[in-house]
């Protein structure tokens, strides 16, 4: 990966590489889960633990093959596992815990000592061949690529790196791999050789899709991976009733949830825990992350985080709403608005150019063009109140810690720095004084004076032109 993140740490739509195995795994209800670490230990057990609970780890110290790796594994469960063992590769994102379901009924209906997930593939190479018996075309080895004959390197039927295993079978037959092979190293696929020649059955489940065991070994296969996995979060969403009008242009993570008729327009990125109500409109050139979207709503080339957007509510375009946000019912955060940790009430509009931060504003309250919320004094964010039914006047001032009371109105170009009581009009602003015949006295000659002359100011001195 030529990274210093740990390969199974990279991710994909939301996920780590590891974290999408689990999360498949965990479908099948697993009495037992161990993630076996070895490379970048601590950064992978943290992951881990952070993020799913209940997942135990096992520490290879030295990698001897991926035999090896199911006995630490093993070890890790001290006693002899009863019943179906699962082994799976931690970066197959792609996997799917219908494929696990699948490999485990197989496993089961046929009785089998192992049952192998295998796939056919358009490329095989790098990957482990299945060798089938002629006659019976029952599994009887897999072959590493490095070890393949040029015969066994022309099969198209590749193993995926995930078996089902008879628990007890599997633990005896690991105390009995060899490492006599290219890599000098414990081949977890020998298992089928030991338990096949103790005359134990076994068995394949072909995947239906090969594309499914994809495992990750660069970036390139990295962003493949991220956009078969969109594609398919994305067909599962229109299926469900949700219009994408630019599959190519939108892209969306695992956690994102939808409900019915919602729209999405080209260019916009859904991250996160992001869900979009009924009917709810998102786009063009929008990224949300962790934002909820109420029924109704319309959000357009608007960034988004952690925020709330209320049933009906209008937001952007170009806007910009920071964790803490909520607007309420048919509010409008407008053209050019920033929010930050601010709750804006049913009907209540902020239009255009404002920043809005740390401020608590009513219900059907207008907010003039050009306000700022001014929330810090340099060590400290202060907190902003404006009452219901309020009209502020454009490029006005709030000094926090400051309050406007209900139905209060402020003029434009006020800035605010005392609480203003309900009903009342605020004005805080220099008084205007004009100056006449001051452009012709300090700018002779230019442009300015020459207009103004035309339009029948008085020159120095007395005379007028017109």
């Amino acid at each position: 990966m030529k990274s210093k993140t740990p390969k199974v740490l990279h991710e994909v739509c939301g996920r780590s590489l590891v974290g999408h195995v689990v999360s498949a795994a965990r479908e099948l209800g697993p009495e037992q889960l161990v993630v076996v670490v070895g490379h970048a230990r601590e950064q992978v057990e943290g992951h881990l633990s952070a993020a799913y609970a209940g997942v135990r780890t096992a520490y290879q110290a030295e990698q001897h093959g991926t035999g090896h790796a199911v006995r630490i594994a093993l070890q890790e469960l001290g006693d002899t596992p009863h019943g179906t063992v699962i082994v799976a590769c931690g970066d197959t994102p792609l996997l799917s815990g219908e494929a696990l379901d699948a490999l485990a009924a197989t496993h089961a209906a046929d009785g089998n000592a192992v049952t192998v997930l295998t796939a056919e593939v358009p490329d095989s190479t790098g990957y482990g061949r299945i060798v089938r018996d002629g006659a019976s075309g029952a599994v009887t080895a897999i072959v590493e690529h490095k070890d393949a004959t040029d015969a066994q390197r022309a099969i198209r039927e590749i193993n995926s790196g995930v078996f089902a295993f008879d628990g007890p079978l599997l633990a005896d037959a690991l105390g009995k791999v060899r490492t006599d092979n290219s890599q000098g190293e414990e081949y977890l696929t020998d298992v089928l050789g030991i338990l096949r020649e103790a005359g134990h059955r076994v068995g394949a489940s072909v995947a239906v899709d090969h594309r499914e065991i994809l495992g990750i070994n660069n970036r390139v296969q990295l962003a493949e991976a991220r956009r078969l996995l969109n594609g398919r979060l994305l067909e599962r969403a229109m299926l469900a009733g949700v219009t994408v009008v630019d599959p190519a242009s939108v892209f969306v993570d695992v956690s994102v949830t939808f409900e019915q008729d919602a729209v999405v327009h080209p260019g916009t990125q859904l991250l996160g825990v992001t869900h979009l109500g009924e009917g709810a409109e998102v786009g063009p050139n929008s990224r949300l992350k962790d934002t909820v979207v109420g029924a109704g709503a319309r959000v357009d080339n608007t960034v988004a985080d952690g925020a709330e957007i209320g049933e009906a509510a209008s937001v952007g375009p170009y806007a910009y709403l920071r964790p803490g946000t909520r607007l309420g019912v048919r509010a409008k955060a407008g053209t050019y608005v920033e929010m930050k940790n601010a709750t804006i009430g049913e009907g209540t509009k902020v239009p255009h150019l404002s920043y809005v931060g740390d401020a608590t504003i009513g219900e059907y309250t207008n907010i003039g063009a050009a306000s700022v919320f001014v929330n810090y004094d340099g060590e400290t964010k202060h907190h902003t109140t404006v009452g219901s039914h309020c009209k502020t006047g454009s490029d006005n001032m709030f000094v926090a810690p400051v309050t406007v009371g209900d139905g209060a109105y402020t003029a434009a170009g006020s800035v605010i720095t005392k609480d203003v009581p309900p009903g009342s009009l605020a004005v805080a602003r220099g008084q205007q004084r004009n100056i006449e015949g001051w452009v012709a006295r300090k700018r002779p000659g230019s442009a300015s004076a020459q207009a103004a002359q035309a339009a029948g100011t008085t020159l120095p001195g007395g005379e007028n032109e017109s």
